[in-house]
């Protein structure tokens, strides 16, 4: 048989995975495997798998998901920086951030202490974001290694405990303020929340905060659309769902659910954690059982199926088309057919 005949049999196969939508079946669990690489896998990668018909073009058939490295306590905040061709995550409880790196495949320790960091970016110029638990801050590491506190405070109160980041094109930050960081001594200090849970913007021309919204129950992960005309936040409190507003310069308008995700095959509802978003709309989010992938219009169409909760993802490599995922206590990456919206 031709290789082109091959792959074409191959990829058609994957046209008959689970097709779930129709079968209402809840998803099984991941089958054990050898994360290590020494035991090869048979492609395509049983846990890629495609919930809808227009999932398919992005599942590559030659490509596995890989386990880079184990043995974190609460992986979240992947970030790829370009220039560097190395990730950086960090791991809460254990107050810390970690590197790998692309050329040889290490992992470093990258930052310690790290203020209990979630949420990592990467802005235009290349400068790493980080929003602390420890610290209840969104920071900025400069060039020459000093840190610049981007927010700490809103109207003489100080911030929760500050999740995630995301960097427009005018330079804005904007994060979200939830108080998981604040709720117990593991991911950073116990404290009482001073602020309601909300989203905000920092301009970069005054560093001035406004309070964009505060209509979501837990603000978590937040990503722009690839055209910056509307902000996704995921909430993780009583509503469980992801919700997007129009963005109008440095205000929100028109908040509304965009998607209310489920365990795939059951009713259960489940809620993302970090989101990003592809350059064709897609949101690619945290969620049982792994990562799930809702098209523009809010259905899911696809599942990676992971052995642990991911939390946070994030797309890079060379050409922005390498998925990685902070997934509990281990980093994972899959190659996919789409390259990452944004910066980071």
């Amino acid at each position: 048989m031709k290789r082109r005949t091959f792959l074409s049999a191959a990829m058609a196969s994957t046209a008959v995975l689970p097709m779930l939508a129709s079968a209402q079946t809840a998803l099984p669990p991941a089958e054990p495997r050898d994360w290590s690489g020494a035991t090869p896998l048979r492609y395509p990668d049983p846990d890629l798998i495609a919930l809808d018909r227009s999932f398919q073009r992005y599942i590559l058939f030659n490509t596995p998901i890989r386990r880079h490295h184990t043995g974190t306590l609460w992986a979240e905040g992947p970030a790829w920086n370009g220039v560097g061709r190395y990730l950086v995550w960090s791991d809460i409880p254990n107050n810390r951030q970690l590197r790998w790196i692309e050329d040889d495949g290490r992992v470093t320790e990258f930052r310690n202490p790290s203020g209990n960091s979630n949420g990592n970016t990467f802005d235009s110029e290349g400068r790493q974001i980080s929003c602390e638990h420890g610290g209840r801050r969104v920071v900025r590491y400069e060039y020459d290694g000093s840190v610049t506190v981007i927010a700490d405070s809103f109207e003489g109160k100080p911030l929760n405990s500050p999740n995630d980041a995301v960097v427009a094109p005018d330079g804005s930050v904007w994060f979200t303020d939830p108080p998981y960081g604040i709720r117990g001594n593991y991911e950073g200090s116990q404290a009482e929340s001073e602020l309601p849970f909300a989203v905000y913007r920092v301009d970069p021309a005054n560093g001035e905060i406004s309070r964009v919204t505060d209509e979501i129950g837990a603000p978590n992960g937040l990503c722009f659309s690839p055209d910056y005309s509307q902000l996704y936040v995921a909430d993780t409190g009583s509503g469980r769902e992801i919700k997007v507003w129009d963005v109008d310069g440095s205000r929100l308008r028109n908040g509304r659910r965009h998607a209310q995700l489920t365990l795939p095959g059951t009713d259960s509802v489940t809620s993302a954690d970090g989101i990003r978003c592809d350059v064709d709309g897609n949101i690619w989010a945290g969620a049982r059982p792994g990562v799930q992938i809702i098209a523009p219009d809010g259905a899911t169409i696809g599942v990676i199926r992971l052995p642990e909760v991911c939390a946070n993802v994030c797309f890079g490599g060379a050409r922005r088309n390498r998925l990685f995922m902070a997934a509990s206590q281990s980093l994972y990456s899959v190659y996919v057919g789409v390259r990452g919206a944004g910066i980071a």
